[in-house]
């Protein structure tokens, strides 16, 4: 299974949008070795498969906007405006397609939506680490601003010209 596509071609087809982690239709035709179309049909069939936290279909500002994103349109001519399908909707898609490769696709993007949520949680951590570290030194550069003044103290008592030690005799 691990042969059909490589998980990093996945990963590359997921797309943050509204907050939320998805994958275009014409990404998922394409893993799943169907039409765009063909697709779309199958998901209108079964609409009330798909609630609006599984699917959703983009407006023409975040259509336009993720094109003028991606520089040129990578779905090409498109008519209709695309519907995107979060971790839910694609595990969805599995029942309505009904096919071997709908599965074996299926399970490659769980596991790529799986390894993503990894990575993000670890770089949640890496952030919080990092935050502790700058409270640590914030700390020290103010201990260090402390001895650096007592220093400068130091410095300023021994730039004073000293009196002379000891008596003057007068002849």
């Amino acid at each position: 299974m691990k042969d059909i596509i490589p998980v990093e071609r996945i990963e590359n087809r997921i797309f943050i949008i509204k907050g939320q982690k998805v994958i275009f239709d014409k990404d998922l035709a394409e893993l799943y070795g169907v039409g765009t179309r063909e697709l779309n049909k199958a998901v209108t069939r079964n609409l009330f498969r798909f609630p609006a936290d599984f699917m959703f279909q983009l407006n023409k500002e975040e259509f336009s906007s993720l094109m003028y994103q991606f520089g040129t349109s990578s779905w090409g001519g498109t008519r209709k405006l695309p519907r995107v399908f979060t971790e839910q909707g694609v595990a969805m898609l599995s029942s309505v397609l009904k096919s071997r490769r709908a599965v074996e696709i299926n399970i490659l993007i769980m596991r790529a939506f799986v390894k993503l949520r990894k990575v993000l949680a670890s770089h949640k951590d890496l952030i919080y680490m990092f935050r502790k570290l700058e409270q640590k030194v914030g700390r020290h550069d103010a201990e260090i601003g402390l001895i650096i003044r007592a220093i400068e103290k130091m410095i300023d008592q021994n730039k004073r010209p000293k009196g002379k030690i000891g008596f003057l005799a007068d002849k």
